[in-house]
């Protein structure tokens, strides 16, 4: 199924706002997390219930609004497709759920703030973007800013260990195939077939690793309710305006940098919700994250 081809009707910088809104309510993720956690949820049935719902919700979306033709998309989209869903969903939640357990919020965080490298990479092999002075400056600013504001610059290292890095970096790595593989399977495809095919294999991926078979699975209501908003609000709506936003744009490598601003509003809801300490040098990193982002969106200058 294809959709009209709005790249020639809006500018690029459009794209890139979509690709913002999504950074913003990704933010709002560890609020799910926390609540599900206080509901007695594990990390791996939290993760399961994300990619589910998500799944559900957009699997009545397309037969609501589109009908059976949101079911039609090609074999190298549906591949994309299930690529997204294994790696980029099912194995970083598994990777970055285990290096947290390994190594620690803070650590984890910051293996998982080198993402944007990792895309400028794959965006330069694949689709022969140039690395610029610019992009290079805005990628260290965010990587730097993203550290300073997870970690306040106190990172515990005795919590550090060797497969706990690897399990880091792996999942930096996932993440920065993300836009990468939403670039090649959106293309001309309605973002809402592309989302649920998506999270129909990341469901199937983390339903088998769950193994629910050998071991039961506690749930309630309460669970449940919390879930359903898990996969809505930050993942399918998020996933959709993502989508949209990769359909406009000519650069993957930005995208992670300016979708790095769900760092400053996780950071922003858990001093307001939950009463964290924001110390002067996490004040100092949100400002090198808005930073990166302005240096990588400003419009063409001396140094591209």
């Amino acid at each position: 199924m294809t959709i009209p081809d709005h790249t020639k009707k809006s500018p690029l910088s459009s794209g890139y706002i979509f690709i913002f809104i999504s950074g913003m309510l990704w933010g709002t993720i560890g609020l799910f997390i926390k609540q599900m956690a206080s509901s007695g949820s594990t990390p791996v049935l939290t993760s399961f219930l994300r990619v589910f719902f998500a799944f559900v919700i957009l699997f009545a979306a397309c037969c609501i609004r589109y009908g059976l033709k949101a079911f039609i998309i090609d074999f190298r989209t549906l591949l994309s497709c299930a690529f997204i869903g294994l790696i980029c969903y099912g194995l970083y939640n598994i990777t970055y759920s285990f290096s947290v357990t390994e190594t620690g919020v803070s650590v984890s965080a910051v293996l998982l703030n080198i993402s944007p490298v990792f895309t400028l990479i794959f965006s330069a092999v694949l689709f022969t973007e140039k690395i610029t002075p610019r992009k290079i400056a805005a990628i260290l600013i965010n990587i730097i800013g993203c550290v300073l504001t997870a970690t306040n610059g106190q990172m515990d290292l005795r919590l550090i260990s060797a497969i706990g890095i690897l399990a880091g970096i792996g999942a930096g790595i996932c993440y920065s195939l993300t836009p990468i593989a939403g670039r090649l399977a959106s293309g001309r495809t309605n973002p809402y077939s592309v989302s649920m095919y998506s999270y129909f294999f990341a469901t199937l991926f983390l339903g088998l690793w769950m193994r629910p078979w050998s071991h039961p699975v506690e749930i309630n209501f309460r669970i449940l309710i919390w879930g359903f908003f898990y996969g809505l609000i930050p993942t399918a709506v998020t996933y959709i305006i993502y989508y949209k936003g990769l359909q406009r744009i000519t650069e993957s490598s930005k995208v992670p940098v300016i979708a790095s601003i769900e760092t400053v509003v996780a950071t922003t809801i858990g001093i307001t919700l939950y009463g964290e300490h924001l110390g002067p040098i996490s004040i100092f990193g949100i400002l090198l994250v808005l930073l990166s982002i302005i240096v990588m969106q400003s419009e063409k200058n001396r140094l591209s």
